[in-house]
């Protein structure tokens, strides 16, 4: 372990997840490098579909990752500064690499072109891939005792991963994949064509504003969990600060669903960040 594996892990969650980056800045110290080192791993893992060419070769990586965690080779990972980040996170802080490669399974849905059947699946979906990572920063921050957050990370995962998906409904259409809840969809009557062609219809519209619903269903509850926590873990959850802002441009859209959702500049993200550490009395 270094701290250049540290250093090198913030520069790649800066580069591969601009916003989980910018809510460590309200962390300090250990505490800051070790949910950096999750968050980069995670950014890693995350990122697979979108630099393969097929299947296989996605499948060969996450297996590497599955092999770090399992302990095979760890002289050759380590010198991976992200896999020795992390795997002195997961020493260092009691990390369940059991939670991991859980994580790493069901990102293995990612690298195929099977639409997500359901809602129930989405969320199931996005408790191992998003509120995993809220669970562990937890974690943490509790100087890695087991800590139960109830809701917080449950419903902010969800809320989260849907927001996330809905941010990118075009550029995921884009590719032949469908990673919202199809049943939703089918629901309102829209054909698969019909997203691929990127044609709006009534439909379509009905059915992403119905997730658009289901996700801030999701942010509020996760607000009223997190409210109930004690101060020292409310900075796992900050990134709700960034959430929010994006959930309300969904609504309120007024280009082709099929256009990259816009994006807040950094400083203003910093400042939202910031005033809910204020405002969340931690």
């Amino acid at each position: 372990m270094s701290a250049e594996s540290f250093a090198h892990a913030a520069e790649a969650l800066r580069q591969g997840d601009r916003d989980r980056y910018l809510s460590t800045l309200v962390l300090t110290g250990d505490k800051r490098d070790a949910v950096t080192a999750l968050y980069a791993f995670n950014a890693d893992v995350a990122s697979i579909r979108s630099r393969v060419s097929d299947p296989a070769p996605g499948e060969i990586r996450l297996q590497w990752w599955s092999d770090a965690l399992d302990g095979e080779g760890h002289g050759t990972i380590r010198q991976n500064p992200v896999a020795d980040a992390l795997l002195d996170t997961i020493g260092r802080y009691n990390i369940p690499a059991g939670t991991l490669l859980r994580l790493i399974g069901a990102r293995r849905f990612d690298l195929y072109d099977d639409p997500m059947p359901d809602l129930q699946t989405f969320e199931g979906y996005a408790g191992e891939t998003v509120s995993t990572l809220y669970q562990l920063a937890a974690m943490i921050l509790n100087d890695g005792e087991t800590i139960e957050t109830g809701d917080a990370a449950g419903h902010l995962g969800v809320a989260h991963a849907l927001i996330g998906h809905l941010r990118a409904f075009g550029y995921t259409s884009s590719q032949g994949r469908i990673m919202l809840p199809w049943s939703i969809f089918e629901a309102n009557g829209v054909r698969e064509g019909e997203i691929f062609a990127r044609t709006e219809s009534e439909g379509l519209h009905e059915a992403l504003g119905q997730l658009t619903e289901i996700a801030g269903e999701h942010l509020q509850k996760a607000e009223q969990a997190i409210a109930l926590l004690p101060a020292k873990l409310k900075p796992a959850f900050a990134l709700v600060a960034i959430l929010k802002p994006q959930l309300a441009g969904l609504s309120r859209r007024k280009t082709t669903i099929f256009t990259p959702a816009v994006d807040e500049p950094d400083w203003r993200k910093i400042l939202r960040l910031s005033w809910w550490g204020i405002s969340s009395g931690r």
